[in-house]
C-alpha cells in the first residue's frame, strides 16, 4: 500500500516537474522573440549584412559565433547568465534574420510574405507541440535521423555557396521546413517525457527549430509568390 503510494507520489512529482520545465520554456521563448525581434529592426535600420563580403568566410564566421553563443548557453544553463546569453544569442540571430527581412521588402508583396510565413511558422508551432504535449507516444527515435538530416542540410547548403543552384536552394528550404518541423515534435516530446529537465537549454533547441522553420517558409514564399514592382 505504502509502495504503491510513494510510486504515484514520484509520479506525480515528475509530472509537475515536467510541466514547469515546459511552462518556463515557453515563457523564456516567448521573451526569446523580443531581442530577436529588436535585432532585426536594428539590422534593416543600419542594411547590415554578414554574408557581404566572401560568402564561404561569412558561413565559416558565423558558425563560429553561433556554436560559440550556444556553448556558452549550455554551460551556464543552471544560472542567469545562461539565460542571459540566450538572449545574447537570439539578438545576434535577429541580425542575421535581416538580410533575408531586407531582401523580401524589395518585392511589392514583401510584408504580407512576411506575415504569411511567421503566421504558417505559428501554425506549425502549434499544431506539434500540441501533439508533442498530449501524444503517449515516445518520438525520442527521431533523434538520429533528425540530426543526419542537419549535417546533410549544412553540407548541402555549404555546397550551394560555390554553385548557386536555384533548384537546390529551394530543395534546401523545403528540407529545413521538415527538418525543423519535425525537431518541434521532437524536442517539445523531449520535456513531456522528461528527457529534457532545463528550461534554458529546451529554449535555445526550440527557439532554433522555430527559426529555422521561419526562414526556410520565407525563402520558399518568396520563391513561388514573390512580385516584383
Amino acid at each position: 500500500m505504502n509502495t504503491n503510494f510513494e510510486i504515484a507520489r514520484q509520479g506525480a512529482t515528475v509530472a509537475t516537474q515536467q510541466n514547469r520545465v515546459l511552462r518556463n520554456t515557453y515563457m523564456l521563448l516567448g521573451l526569446s522573440m523580443v531581442p530577436t525581434v529588436l535585432g532585426a529592426l536594428a539590422g534593416i535600420q543600419m542594411g547590415f549584412s554578414f554574408f557581404a563580403g566572401s560568402p564561404l568566410i561569412s558561413f565559416v564566421l558565423f558558425m563560429g559565433i553561433a556554436f560559440g553563443f550556444m556553448w556558452g548557453i549550455e554551460k551556464n544553463k543552471d544560472s542567469g547568465l545562461g539565460v542571459a546569453l540566450l538572449l545574447g544569442f537570439t539578438f545576434f540571430m535577429g541580425l542575421m534574420l535581416s538580410r533575408i527581412l531586407q531582401f523580401a521588402l524589395g518585392f511589392a508583396n514583401g510584408g504580407s510574405m512576411i506575415a504569411l510565413a511567421a503566421g504558417g511558422t505559428g501554425a506549425i508551432f502549434f499544431v506539434l507541440s500540441s501533439i508533442a504535449a498530449t501524444s503517449k507516444r515516445d518520438f525520442s527515435g527521431m533523434g538520429k535521423f533528425l540530426f543526419a538530416g542537419v549535417i546533410l542540410v549544412l553540407l548541402a547548403a555549404l555546397a550551394n555557396i560555390f554553385f548557386q543552384i536555384p533548384a537546390l536552394s529551394l530543395a534546401i528550404s523545403a528540407a529545413v521546413v521538415g527538418i525543423f518541423s519535425a525537431y518541434i515534435l521532437y524536442d517539445i516530446n523531449r520535456i513531456v517525457q522528461g528527457g529534457e529537465t532545463n528550461y534554458v537549454t529546451a529554449t535555445l533547441a526550440v527557439y532554433l527549430d522555430v527559426y529555422n522553420v521561419f526562414v526556410g517558409l520565407l525563402q520558399l514564399i518568396m520563391a513561388f509568390t514573390g512580385e516584383r514592382d
